[in-house]
């Protein structure tokens, strides 16, 4: 339908097109005849793959693409991402909760809190400097095996109704770091000494422990 509607094609067009999408998402010609309860859910998540990239995109939004995926087929997915990303040309924004997929694949990464960029840079020093103290406690959440023997840090409190932001940085009833300043002023985004980085916050970078 997409390639009817979008790029004018007949339907005898739009369905060998079909065929060949199928085929550079790994699954058979065949399976453009099958009902969805009959494909197993890699094989759904590559038809919808095949679906977003039909049009030729210069921008995927792929969001939570590897939710409910076991590990194995979660990074098959991501390969196929990634590869059809450089055989198109086009720019993926990929949204997830998993940090651990967003730090292997992304280049740059972007961290949201209460729907608002808290800090922003190259994926390398995001994750091994955060500037966010949101950032830097979702990063210590996370096990690891360096870890082995000591508690996962939490974040206490909870993420607020979109209907209700506190005032001042979204952040403060929960963060380690706020100060006066924090409960009535917004801090702006700003650009970290030296780097690429930013990060909104008025303790952005600052040691604590």
């Amino acid at each position: 339908e997409m390639l009817m509607v979008h790029r004018g094609q007949s339907r005898k067009d739009a369905a060998r097109n079909v065929g060949e999408l199928l085929e550079t998402v790994g699954l058979d010609r065949e399976d453009a005849r099958r009902f969805a309860h009959e494909l197993s859910g890699g094989m759904r998540q590559r038809a919808m793959i095949a679906m977003a990239v039909s049009c030729g995109p210069e921008l995927l939004i792929a969001d939570e693409p590897t939710t409910a995926l076991d590990v194995t087929i979660q990074n098959l997915i991501l390969e196929l991402i990634l590869e059809l990303r450089n055989e198109l040309g086009m720019a993926v924004l990929f949204v997830s909760h998993d940090l651990s997929v967003v730090k292997e694949i992304a280049d740059t990464v972007s961290v949201v809190y209460a729907g608002k960029i808290v800090e922003s840079g190259g994926g390398e020093e995001l994750f091994s400097e955060p500037l966010h103290p949101y950032t830097r406690l979702l990063l210590e959440s996370v096990p690891q095996p360096s870890m082995r023997g000591r508690p996962l840090r939490t974040i206490p409190g909870r993420v607020p109704d979109a209907r209700a932001i506190p005032t001042g940085c979204a952040f403060h009833p929960r963060c380690p770091l706020a100060f006066e300043r924090c409960f009535s002023e917004q801090p702006p985004f700003i650009g970290h000494t030296g780097t690429e980085r930013g990060a909104a916050c008025f303790m952005a970078g600052k040691p604590w422990e």
